[in-house]
């Protein structure tokens, strides 16, 4: 007990642990040992989840007969710093962090980080990312080769909100092999964290050896910007996906030609799921009556959003021209491509006090209110 209350006076030197009575700090109900456990409500009332959120989570700690364990696991955190809504995302992502063992689990963990030169309030900050990666005998040295790979811990963090992966994935036979693949075309991590490159190292180095040799049998240059942004499609993906949504292009009248045009232009194309694929195609030759390889030329004619820009756009073209009030064919992609504020002022504030319900029917197509 000694070594335990040694373990945890870092965290617990500005912030007392809770006593019974404090616990309400978590909950609105009071754990009394006169009754059965019920985990579904202890994750409800003194953790913060929500129903559905507890419902789910509690199929996990089934096993868990009494409070004792949790609560030393959530007074660890609160004297570490993490808030109610921290704590509640946590317990939600990771269920199991509840049976954790503070002493000869998580109290090594903050030793560890401590000595890498976190502060509590970064560690604190982990945690909630880190989520099961945080009770691995590995973290310590796996934060210790990201931090200067990826440039600070502040990066870290956001890699880690794209991929809280990235912590436990084996840094010798994964991370390291991908990461000397990717930098053979350029490509560095630290310059790519807002994008999926976080999910591409700590994909098996296999699979991503074969996206880089798809993308370059699509034709896609090592030294375009389009290679690295093809790469996280190729290497996040499945080839199974890919090949699907291939063929749903080819089954909607695509040609490979057309296909390879609208890729490599705009590799993203391919992490578009399978029914938005499909009925923005269909809008986009069925009701605008474009051309495909009109359309291949222009592939991010096919991710614009259809509800908030295709459709309400088309829709006010086409009441301009029955009314006679465009004096040219206007280019379909030039009109979508457009800034919302500079759509509106070319096509809508000019002519709405010629037709009264232009703009009413141009908020009422786009589902919303529109800045008129």
């Amino acid at each position: 007990m000694l070594h335990f209350r040694k373990l945890l006076l870092p965290l617990i030197s500005a912030r007392p642990l809770p006593t019974p009575t404090a616990r309400l700090l978590f909950s609105t109900t009071a754990s009394t040992s006169l009754e059965p456990f019920a985990v579904e409500e202890y994750l409800v009332a003194t953790c913060g989840l929500t129903r559905a959120q507890a419902l789910k989570a509690s199929k996990k700690l089934s096993h868990i007969k009494s409070p004792t364990k949790p609560d030393t696991v959530l007074s660890f955190l609160s004297a570490l710093g993490l808030s109610r809504p921290d704590i509640a995302a946590l317990v939600a992502a990771d269920p199991l962090f509840l049976c954790a063992n503070v002493e000869k689990t998580l109290a090594p963990r903050v030793t560890e980080l401590g000595d890498l030169g976190l502060s509590r309030f970064q560690i604190a900050q982990l945690v909630p990312l880190a989520r099961t990666c945080f009770r691995s005998s590995s973290l310590g040295p796996n934060l210790g080769f990201w931090l200067p790979v990826i440039g600070s811990f502040e990066k870290v963090l956001k890699a880690l909100k794209l991929n809280s992966n990235i912590l436990g994935s084996d840094i010798e036979k994964v991370v390291k092999p991908n990461l000397a693949l990717l930098q053979q075309y350029g490509i560095h991590m630290c310059n790519f964290l807002h994008t999926f490159m976080p999910m591409v190292v700590t994909r098996p180095p296999k699979h991503v050896q074969d996206a880089v040799a798809c993308i370059s049998k699509l034709g896609v240059r090592q030294d375009s910007p389009m290679f690295s942004n093809a790469l996280m499609v190729f290497a996040v993906q499945s080839q199974e996906k890919v090949d699907e949504k291939i063929r749903t292009l080819e089954m909607l009248g695509w040609l490979q030609d057309d296909v390879l045009i609208a890729v490599r232009k705009m590799p993203s194309l391919l992490n578009m799921s399978m029914e938005r694929l499909r009925r923005n195609l269909d809008f986009l030759t069925r009701d605008v009556r474009l051309e495909i390889p009109y359309i291949a030329q222009r592939p991010v004619l096919v991710m614009y959003s259809l509800e908030r820009r295709l459709i309400p756009r088309h829709r006010l073209l086409e009441i301009l021209n029955s009314k006679g009030l465009l004096d040219a064919k206007f280019d379909f992609y030039s009109v979508a491509a457009l800034s919302e504020k500079k759509f509106l002022d070319r096509f809508l504030r000019p002519y709405k006090h010629i037709v009264p319900d232009l703009a009413a029917a141009y908020t009422s197509s786009c589902g919303g209110k529109v800045q008129h």
